[in-house]
């Protein structure tokens, strides 16, 4: 009998969770029909058990399975992504006054607000300092980080199991259609995208107004990360090591590093968890910064340092420094063909500058991969070239 596992048909009937919050909604009932609450008891009974062996739960499905898949040895992933999606959505449903499925929630959303409760709820009565909110938004942070870094599907399961009463005690919904969805493609090509959404809804400054946006494309209310950030703070060196993390992965796809991106997004594109050319720069930009800053007390970013000039100086500070070998490695930088290559001449230049201590601008090197390739800026790539090769050539660039 063969292992893979048979795709399953989808019709085109509203999923449970969708028919019974339409119903409930309708009817304008205090609580749930009594059909529908035959229907929890099934999904609440279904938690931890394998798909397709609970009875009740069989005509609550609405992804088909057929024939071929019937007799597989494994069920098709759609049919079991529903499974656990119908059981949280039990989980979830159970004693709320409400229904939980809100269109539009996703689980990063749900957990933002989620963060934002809790330390309201802990303040009430009292002054919360700083270091209070940070402790409290932690817990939240973390229950979502182990879901995000879920080796499969039964483990991201079983990290939801324990988000989910949280989000029912704080009368905090869910879009489980988006989260059925989400859970079709863990661990597949679209995990990525998963990933991004999720933490991109989590830290969606959903405050700010387009008059608080500081000037530049894709910069956020908040400065780059690298401009403000303090070597002497206890807890630089674990944010450094966050974001070397994520060197050689894509953008948004690294939990530990969702809190340092300051890249601005409309919330439609934060909720598709979309990889667009400013996150990107802004991932490679702090990768390669968390390389060179790191062990370091004093600041490597340094405004105005382009990387023509910071090989200048690498040359005028160590007499060691073969020139021939440098403009060799400035040269494969300056004729790179798009960003990701700009990225990776970058990744092996900074160890050269850190180990001299030479500083280099970050936010010069965030605008340079966003333009780089950019078929909308086909001027910005001869441009940067130009500037970076005169910058090392200038005989007057000081040490």
């Amino acid at each position: 009998m063969s292992s893979m596992a048979a795709p399953a048909a989808r019709t085109y009937r509203a999923y449970f969770w969708e028919e019974f919050t339409e119903e409930w909604q309708a009817q304008n009932l205090s609580r749930p029909p009594a059909w529908a609450e035959r229907g929890l008891r099934a999904l609440r009974d279904g938690l931890g058990r394998e798909p397709g062996t609970v009875a009740g739960m069989r005509y609550l499905h609405r992804v088909e399975l057929t024939d071929i898949a019937r007799t597989s040895e494994r069920l098709p992933r759609s049919y079991r992504a529903e499974h656990a999606a119908l059981t949280l959505f039990g989980l979830h449903q159970h004693g709320a006054t409400q229904p939980v499925h809100c269109p539009a929630t996703g689980l990063g959303t749900a957990c933002r607000t989620l963060r934002a409760d809790l330390v309201a709820e802990a303040a009430a009565g009292r002054q919360l300092t700083l270091a209070d909110e940070h402790r409290v938004a932690a817990g939240v942070r973390r229950r979502l980080a182990a879901a995000a870094t879920a080796v499969d599907l039964d483990e991201l399961v079983h990290h939801l199991r324990g988000l989910v009463p949280l989000l029912r005690r704080a009368g905090i919904g869910l879009d489980y259609t988006r989260l059925h969805r989400d859970l079709c493609d863990w661990m597949t090509p679209h995990h990525g995208r998963v990933l991004r959404a999720w933490g991109l809804q989590y830290t969606d400054p959903i405050t700010r107004s387009t008059e608080d946006r500081p000037s530049g494309q894709g910069q956020g209310a908040q400065s780059w990360y690298w401009s403000v950030f303090d070597p002497e703070r206890p807890e630089a060196g674990a944010e450094l090591a966050a974001l070397r993390s994520g060197v050689g992965e894509e953008a948004g796809t690294v939990p530990a590093m969702w809190s340092f991106y300051r890249t601005w997004m409309g919330s439609e594109l934060r909720a598709r968890g979309a990889l667009t050319r400013d996150l990107s720069a802004e991932h490679s930009a702090l990768t390669l910064f968390g390389m060179h800053q790191q062990g370091k007390k004093q600041q490597m970013h340094v405004a105005g340092i382009s990387p023509g000039a910071a090989c200048r100086t690498l040359l005028a500070r160590n007499n060691s420094t073969d020139r021939v070998a440098l403009e060799r490695r400035l040269g494969a930088l300056l004729t790179s063909l798009d960003s990701q290559e700009l990225a990776h001449h970058l990744r092996t230049l900074v160890p050269l500058l850190r180990q001299a201590d030479v500083g280099l601008d970050y936010t010069l090197v965030r605008m340079a991969l966003r333009g780089w390739d950019d078929p909308q800026r086909p001027e910005a790539q001869s441009r940067l070239r130009s500037t970076w090769d005169r910058d090392f050539r200038r005989e007057d660039a000081q040490p």
